[in-house]
């Protein structure tokens, strides 16, 4: 499997995630820069979290009208695998890839800490390496992820099964504590926690890893 990394002005956790991707997993991994045109090798984007165009406008705002991302809803429409981690979550929804919007968090405060997290669902290559209602703990790093929707939206997102991740103490206002959310098909991923941070056993936690050993598992064969 080939893993493809956008990187925007301002991101910064590009080289997180491909220490995961590469050096942990062992998997091809290419840095796309955003002025790219052909992102036809690759079989998942990752749009990483950071401050892309330094979340001028809005968090994403910018960043959706980079070149590639006209590549990457393509990647996405023809059921390819997208994952948007925090700033990354932010660009899908300002692109259309995925409904609602990140807006400033409840208490107007950035928040740095770890966060509980359970399940939603298994049955997607995302999350096939946990269990259905499991909590996990994952860091979070945000002033913009307090997830909303008007209230048709919102129910079905829920009717739909969309939700993959749901905070257990909601720590920004998070809609139905809505940490992490799918498209319909349940091929492109955003979520405000970041996997790439609870991937090394050094670290002290791993419960990250276990989303990209997932996919690897349920789709790496494949591709």
């Amino acid at each position: 499997m080939k893993f493809g990394i956008l990187v925007f002005p301002g991101s910064n956790c590009d080289r997180d995630v491909a220490y995961v991707t590469r050096d942990l997993l062992g998997q091809a991994t290419r840095m796309i820069w955003h002025q790219e045109t052909d992102i036809s090798d690759i079989d998942v984007v990752i749009v990483p979290g950071g401050f892309s165009y330094g979340d001028y406008l809005r968090c994403g705002a910018i960043a959706r009208f980079s070149p590639v991302m006209q590549q990457v809803i393509d990647h996405a429409l023809k059921g390819k695998f997208v994952i948007g981690i925090c700033n990354g979550f932010q660009v899908l929804t300002e692109a259309g890839l995925l409904p609602g919007a990140l807006a400033r968090n409840q208490d107007l405060h950035f928040i740095c800490d770890r966060s509980s997290l359970k399940v939603e669902r298994n049955n997607l290559p995302w999350t096939y390496g946990y269990t259905e209602g499991e909590v996990i703990t994952l860091p979070i790093a945000h002033g913009e992820g307090r997830f909303y929707s008007d209230e048709s939206t919102l129910a079905e997102i829920e009717a739909n099964g969309q939700v993959l991740f749901r905070y257990q103490e909601n720590p920004n206002g998070s809609l139905n504590d809505i940490a992490g959310i799918c498209n319909l098909q349940g091929n492109v991923l955003g979520m405000m926690p970041h996997p790439e941070r609870a991937a090394d056993k050094a670290l002290g936690n791993s419960d990250g890893l276990r989303l990209f050993q997932g996919l690897l598992e349920r789709v790496g064969a494949v591709v």
